[in-house]
C-alpha cells in the first residue's frame, strides 16, 4: 500500500499523480473531502514524445479524448458530484502518490541551480517578477509540463502566483514591464495572436479581431526572452469564499446573455468572476437574479473591465447557499463554444 500523501494544501495550479502514473492538474480552490477535481494531462505512454527516467509519457490536450480514456480504462477518476450537479473528473485522495506543488518545484530549482534552459529561464522570470513586485519568492510557482518535470525545450513557462495581494501586485509590475519599449519581455505579436487564435477557436468561437483586441489588453500571456509565458494568478485557499457543499450548484442548461459588468475585482483571478448587471437572455427563459459569469479557465481571465457591455455563453446554474437567498450565475468554459466577449461589436454565432 502507498503511504498517504498530504493533500490538503493543494489547489489551482498544482498536480498529482496516480498509483498508476497519470498526471492531473487540480482545478479550483474548492474540493471534495475525499477527492481533488483535476483534469488529464500525462498518461504513460510508450509511444510519448515525453520522458522522466525510464517512462515516456504522452500529453493530452483535447478534454474529449481524455474523457474517453477515463471512461474506458480509468472510470474510478470520473465521478458525479453531487455539489456541483455533474460528473466531473477528479482524484481520490488515496490514489494520489504525489502532489507537486509549483512553489515547491521552483524553491527546488533554485537551491539546486537551474537543470536546462527552460529552468534558467523560469529563474530569470520569476526573478524579474520578484524584483519589479517586491511580491515573496515564496508565493510565485512553476505549473504545467516544467512542474512535473515533462516539459520540452520548447515548452512555454507556466507561472503561477499566490495570494490576493500578491497576485494584484505582480500584475500591476507586470504591466509596467510590459509597457517598457526594452526588455526582456513583450506581449504577443500578430503572428502569435493569430497561432493563439486558431488554437481557442475550436471551443471559443470569436473572430480573430475581438480575439487580438482582448488579448492586447492582458498581461498574463506574453513573451519573455523570446518564450511564450502564461501567468495564472490564484488566491490561498483560506481566502476563498466558498465551502465545499456551501452553495450548492443545479445545472439549468445552456444560456447566452448580454449584461453590462458590475464588478470586475476578481477578473485577474484563475477561477475569474464578473459581476452582473442588467442582464438580458438571448435564447431562454430570463432569470432575474444572475448575479456573476465565473469562469474556471484562465483564459477567460482579465476578459472584461467594470461599465463595459459584454455577451457570455455557458452553462446556467442555480447556486443555493446554506443560508441566503438562492440566485443564478452562468459558467463560462465548460463546454465547447462557450465565450465571454466585452463590447461586443462582431458577434460570431
Amino acid at each position: 500500500i502507498w503511504p498517504r500523501v498530504r493533500t490538503e494544501n493543494a489547489a489551482e495550479g498544482f498536480s498529482v499523480e496516480t498509483l498508476e502514473g497519470l498526471i492531473f492538474t487540480v482545478k479550483g480552490l474548492v474540493h471534495p473531502p475525499d477527492r481533488l477535481i483535476a483534469y488529464l494531462r500525462f498518461i504513460p505512454d510508450s509511444r510519448g514524445d515525453r520522458k522522466r527516467g525510464e517512462t515516456s509519457y504522452r500529453r493530452v490536450y483535447r478534454f474529449e479524448e481524455q474523457q474517453e480514456i477515463l471512461k474506458s480504462r480509468f472510470p474510478t477518476y470520473l465521478n458525479y458530484d453531487p455539489v456541483f450537479g455533474m460528473e466531473l473528473q477528479g482524484v481520490p485522495r488515496q490514489h494520489i502518490r504525489e502532489v507537486y506543488d509549483p512553489c515547491r518545484r521552483l524553491a527546488n530549482i533554485l537551491k539546486r541551480g537551474a537543470a536546462d534552459p527552460l529552468e534558467e529561464n523560469a529563474l530569470a522570470f520569476t526573478g524579474l517578477l520578484q524584483d519589479t513586485s517586491g511580491v515573496p519568492m515564496g508565493r510565485l510557482g512553476i505549473s504545467g509540463s516544467l512542474l512535473v518535470k515533462l516539459h520540452r525545450k520548447e515548452s512555454d513557462l507556466d507561472v503561477t502566483v499566490y495570494g490576493e495581494q500578491e497576485c494584484r501586485t505582480v500584475h500591476a509590475s507586470l504591466r509596467q514591464l510590459l509597457n517598457r519599449s526594452s526588455g526582456p519581455g513583450r506581449g504577443p505579436d500578430t503572428q502569435t495572436l493569430r497561432a493563439l487564435h486558431a488554437s481557442h477557436r475550436t471551443d471559443t468561437p470569436l473572430s480573430f479581431s475581438d480575439f487580438a483586441r482582448l488579448q492586447s489588453r492582458k498581461v498574463n500571456e506574453g513573451y519573455f526572452a523570446g518564450i511564450q509565458y502564461f501567468i495564472r494568478f490564484v488566491k490561498r485557499n483560506e481566502q476563498c469564499r466558498e465551502r465545499y457543499g456551501d452553495p450548492c450548484f443545479e445545472p439549468l442548461g445552456r444560456a447566452t446573455i448580454e449584461f453590462r459588468v458590475s464588478d470586475d475585482r476578481d477578473a485577474i483571478f484563475t477561477p475569474c468572476s464578473y459581476g452582473t448587471e442588467d442582464v438580458v437572455f438571448l435564447d431562454r427563459r430570463p432569470e432575474t437574479d444572475l448575479r456573476e459569469v465565473l469562469a474556471f479557465r484562465g483564459r477567460f481571465s482579465d476578459q472584461a473591465r467594470i461599465g463595459e457591455a459584454a455577451v457570455a455563453r455557458g452553462s446556467l446554474e442555480r447556486v443555493i447557499p446554506r443560508t441566503g437567498r438562492v440566485h443564478h450565475r452562468l459558467t463560462v468554459g465548460g463546454e465547447a463554444g462557450d465565450f465571454l466577449l466585452s463590447q461586443a461589436p462582431s458577434m460570431l454565432p
